[in-house]
């Protein structure tokens, strides 16, 4: 179950970290209720006031490896941007991701700045086009950060975004499918990994890449179905037009796929030709067995499903 969290659940749950106990009312989510409170046992409410919730011994040990850092990089970023971080913010986890990311992004965003809609559907993924436009809070965070008042009322006829996680030190560049990854960079950026985003329309930009930043071992980290690979060849080809090397990130389980008919999934397997129509010579033997499998099983790989780190050590050993 996904921990669907809004930021008054996330200041709660810390200072349940911090104090072994809050009054805050965070029984309204379904990931506290069912997962924290129920199935782990995590939490409880204190005995004779169901008012108050109480953290379990071992709670303090799976906060610290699965929020304390993540709470503590949303908390900072929110004091620095200046924006308000008290409990009444409506910022889902989500939200306070892609802003962190905008004020990351800043420049490129505002060198190619487009309608608020245009804006929704690619920084916002999956919240649709008029995500912004219904949260106004959010809207007026995002215009703080970028340093605009509005939105302009047309795109840019060419709109065509680089988007980098930088890292002081890196050893090894990873280009992702889907922006999430650049939401969420800090573990990359622990083992010295350099996130780029160049993924669906977006793979145009690499026309643009200077070979000279192409000299360190360069991954691809994308979702394993018909389009996430078929998109894949056509970023190798690119590449190796500049004299480098793209190597795909293979998963290390199975049992993380989904049935390719998943909500808000589009992308469909041929199954009237071979590997789906996708090229052989672009592929390993063992991908090649896995994009069989999974034709075979009518199912699909979620990038966001995989753990980056453990994807290049399974794929190509990078320590």
């Amino acid at each position: 179950m996904k921990r669907a969290l809004t930021w008054r659940h996330l200041k709660a749950l810390n200072q349940l970290y911090v104090d072994k106990r809050t009054d805050a009312k965070i029984t309204d989510n379904g990931y506290i209720t069912n997962v924290l409170m129920m199935q782990k046992r995590f939490l409880k409410f204190k005995s004779g006031n169901n008012k108050i919730l109480e953290a379990a011994p071992k709670y303090f040990t799976f906060y610290g490896e699965n929020f304390k850092q993540d709470f503590e990089q949303y908390a900072q970023f929110l004091q620095t941007a200046n924006l308000e971080d008290d409990a009444r913010r409506r910022y889902t986890e989500e939200d306070i991701r892609t802003l962190m990311f905008i004020a990351e992004q800043k420049e490129e965003l505002v060198k190619n700045l487009t309608t608020i809609r245009t804006f929704s559907v690619n920084i916002f993924k999956g919240m649709g086009s008029k995500y912004l436009e219904n949260k106004p809070g959010l809207k007026s965070a995002v215009c703080k950060i970028l340093g605009i008042i509005d939105f302009p009322e047309k795109d840019p006829k060419n709109l065509q975004w680089r988007f980098v996680a930088d890292c002081i030190s890196p050893k090894a560049i990873v280009l992702c499918e889907n922006l999430d990854r650049l939401k969420n960079p800090w573990k990359a950026r622990e083992a010295n990994l350099e996130l780029w985003y160049v993924g669906g329309n977006n793979i145009g930009i690499i026309e643009f890449i200077d070979p000279d930043k192409l000299v360190l071992p360069t991954y691809y980290c994308c979702d394993w179905d018909f389009d996430g690979l078929s998109i894949y060849s056509r970023i190798k080809h690119k590449i190796k037009s500049k004299g480098h090397e793209l190597n795909l990130l293979i998963p290390d389980a199975y049992d993380v796929s989904l049935p390719i008919d998943s909500p808000h999934h589009n992308s469909r397997w041929n199954f009237n030709t071979a590997l789906s129509g996708l090229k052989h010579e672009d592929f390993s033997v063992e991908a090649i067995d896995l994009i069989k499998r999974l034709i075979q099983d009518d199912k699909w790989i979620e990038e966001e499903s995989l753990d980056l780190i453990q994807l290049l050590q399974h794929s190509y050993q990078v320590p």
